[in-house]
């Protein structure tokens, strides 16, 4: 079975930091794209950052300067590490890949979410 697993949420105060981890289990090969979401409540779910496997990464506005994604490729693995963080960032926080699932083919991936509370 191909899932996400994320680890890292929790609550912390304004200016404070966090670090969301994910990692991907199962047969499944050639991510090129990990990420991670983000929706609050009565809010859509929408892109915090975004990495490719040669290293490219996308941030959302709100987040620049504030966030960093990384990843490890042979462990199929990716990070985010959150400073200064506003309680508009609190969230449900999601875990994204795409990549290849053997005898199933070209998979869209989610994790489960996990909570990030920041109060002010």
């Amino acid at each position: 079975q191909v899932q996400l697993v994320e680890s890292g949420g929790g609550l912390v105060q304004a200016g404070g930091s966090l670090r969301l981890s994910c990692a991907a289990s199962g047969n499944i090969r050639d991510i090129n794209h990990m990420g991670w979401y983000r929706q609050a409540p009565g809010k859509r779910r929408d892109l915090v950052a975004s990495i490719t496997s040669a290293g490219t990464t996308n941030y959302a506005d709100s987040v620049k300067g504030r966030f960093t994604i990384f990843r490890d490729n042979a462990r199929n693995t990716v990070s985010l590490q959150m400073n200064s963080l506003k309680p508009e960032d609190t969230a449900l926080y999601y875990c994204n890949a795409r990549g290849y699932v053997p005898l199933d083919g070209y998979r869209e991936l989610w994790g489960q979410g996990t909570l990030v509370t920041v109060s002010s």
